[in-house]
């Protein structure tokens, strides 16, 4: 994602429910002019801070706590949502979707990531084995299809929505405000 995304003109990423910060970290080390955060639950604090002081990125890759239903969000010009919305129903995943954008910029992109599961549901073995996973650990969760995906953040405003596959089953779909 540090290549795939064209991070021109962008200053700061956050990675909602992020844990140790290996995603921003990736951007930052290969964007130098970057600044990062992680918006996650308060516990993990610490051990995100040992992760950080590891890679040197002290000073530009910091911890804000809180529950991304419940508080308001750091501001960014580009959030991160990776491996999160498979957590949750619909209804969640709607409303995340819908936070994020409220909280970004004009201009402003929203990158999430997951398992997600070919259109026809036939070809992503990994993603389709994972949803049945997510739905024998979660209350209403499950991965979902591009299509899904795409639909779901143009009916929270976006203007542009763009999918790319990634590598070991994952897609990235980009949504700029």
């Amino acid at each position: 994602m540090a290549a795939d995304f064209d991070w021109t003109g962008r200053r700061h990423v956050v990675d909602l429910g992020g844990a140790l910060g290996a995603v921003p970290a990736a951007v930052l080390r290969s964007h130098p002019d970057l600044t990062g955060a992680v918006f996650e639950l308060p516990p993990v604090g610490p051990v995100f801070e040992e992760f950080v002081a590891t890679h040197g990125l002290t000073g530009r890759l910091t911890f804000h706590g809180g529950d991304f239903f419940s508080d308001p969000l750091p501001e960014a010009d580009v959030y991160v949502m990776g491996q999160i919305l498979h957590d949750w129903n619909l209804e969640q995943r709607r409303f995340l979707l819908r936070k994020a954008y409220d909280a970004l910029p004009e201009g402003g992109t929203l990158i999430v990531y997951d398992a997600m599961i070919d259109d026809d549901r036939r070809h992503n073995t990994y993603g389709l084995m994972l949803s049945l996973n997510m739905l024998i650990d979660t209350e209403g969760g499950s991965e979902y299809t591009v299509a899904d995906a795409t639909g779901w953040l143009r009916d929270a405003g976006f203007a542009k929505v763009e999918a790319r596959h990634l590598v070991g089953g994952y897609t990235a779909v980009y949504a700029t405000k």
